[in-house]
């Protein structure tokens, strides 16, 4: 416990695989001002450095929560339709407490915009509670009670849009328009995210790294039956993490309806609780809890961001196709890097058998298809036979290793 303390202080020395993502980052941003046609980042930094900067504000606020969910022992697959669920209700509380305003797009006036985004932090609030009351009081696993709310608050989003509309506007719709500039400015202006991001890091740090409830939150990921006969009230802390994570998806539910100026339930979000899960991965959560730290979140998410910018700058055309993949695989290799790690200090073969070969050919097809659908046949089969080398060379050294 007094590891994972100590390892969350800002002013400290970075640990191996924070040095690792600040290198990472730097080889990104580099290969694609290389490779990009347009070389964005050395003819134009500022903007592309702002463009980032917003992105990583966006994700960082709602992986905050979701590494504090995973440091707790659990994990939350609904922050995606959170988002879409809060944006959804801050956009139909604006329309009911100034109706006449939002269907003429005119000013909706201070006191209407904080209170509908008050009333959607209480929402926040009692779904992270429901999240807390399904794993602590009902027995769900966290997968099976956030698996639910995944699929439902996405459904619940949408009958409430068109039950709103329908009643207001007299019209059935699944998104409602924002047309408030001073809403709006929450979102577009770069600077207001990235202060709202560094707030909740600073407030979390806080809490986690300095606090008697951080040391319970690391305490019960790193061992719950070791920590409830300790004396610690784990529902309470299982409570207080659920409720962070869904407060944090709420606020860039807030967030992004402002930067895209519709409130749409049925694609918002969608997919983003992987985003979530990935940046605190790779920023070096365990997702066997117990393990995490908020500057490895903080790079985990920039060093995301920084990767599908430069995809998207890269391929220019399609690029949002790759998102979920690259994504994807930055979790996988992320894991699998760590588990690799545990594996040859204790001796165990990464490939062995029969298994271990068709997972060699299997990555080096992988491989060589994505060469081939981002830079063409020769590339592919270029990447795919180098990747089957090094792949086979890798299992060589393996089987040289092993004792007798």
């Amino acid at each position: 416990m007094s590891r994972a303390r100590g390892s969350w202080g800002f002013a400290g020395p970075l640990k191996a695989n924070e040095v690792g993502l600040l290198l990472a980052i730097v080889l990104v941003v580099v290969l694609t001002g290389l490779l990009d046609a347009n070389h964005n980042y050395w003819n134009d930094p500022w903007t592309s450095g702002k463009d980032i900067a917003r992105q990583t504000a966006f994700l960082g606020i709602f992986s905050l929560g979701a590494a504090v969910v995973i440091i707790s022992g659990g994990i939350d697959l609904s922050s995606g339709s959170m988002i879409a669920f809060s944006g959804t209700v801050c956009a139909t509380m604006m329309v009911l407490l100034a109706p006449e305003e939002m269907k003429n797009a005119e000013p909706l006036g201070l006191t209407v915009i904080t209170l509908a985004i008050l009333a959607t932090l209480v929402v926040g609030f009692l779904v992270g509670s429901l999240h807390a009351w399904l794993i602590t009081v009902v027995g769900l696993p966290p997968f099976v009670a956030t698996l639910a709310t995944l699929v439902g608050l996405r459904s619940l989003g949408r009958a409430i849009c068109e039950n709103v509309t329908q009643q207001v506007f007299g019209g059935k719709s699944t998104q409602i328009q924002i047309y408030d500039r001073q809403f709006r400015t929450l979102a577009t202006e770069v600077w207001i995210p990235v202060v709202i991001f560094v707030v909740l890091a600073a407030a979390i740090w806080l809490l986690l790294g300095r606090t008697v409830t951080g040391r319970h939150i690391y305490a019960q990921g790193g061992n719950e039956q070791a920590a409830r006969l300790s004396g610690i009230r784990t529902e309470r802390v299982k409570w207080l993490a659920y409720c962070i994570g869904s407060l944090t998806a709420t606020v860039a539910g807030v967030l992004y309806i402002g930067d895209q100026s519709v409130a749409d339930p049925q694609t918002l979000g969608r997919g983003y609780e992987l985003n979530a899960i990935a940046a605190a991965v790779v920023g070096g959560c365990s997702l066997q809890g117990g393990v995490g730290t908020v500057p490895g979140t903080l790079l985990g998410a920039l060093f995301l961001r920084t990767v599908i910018d430069g995809v998207a700058k890269i391929i220019k055309t399609g690029a949002d196709v790759y998102e979920g993949l690259i994504v994807g695989i930055v979790v996988v290799i992320a894991v699998a890097f760590s588990q690799f790690r545990q594996a040859v200090g204790g001796g165990r073969e990464a490939f062995p058998g029969a298994l271990g070969v068709v997972a060699l050919v299997t990555l080096a097809l992988l491989a060589g298809v994505l060469a081939t659908l981002l830079a063409g046949r020769g590339v592919g089969a270029a990447a795919g036979t180098t990747a089957l080398v090094l792949l086979v060379a890798w299992k060589f050294w393996e089987a040289a290793r092993r004792p007798g």
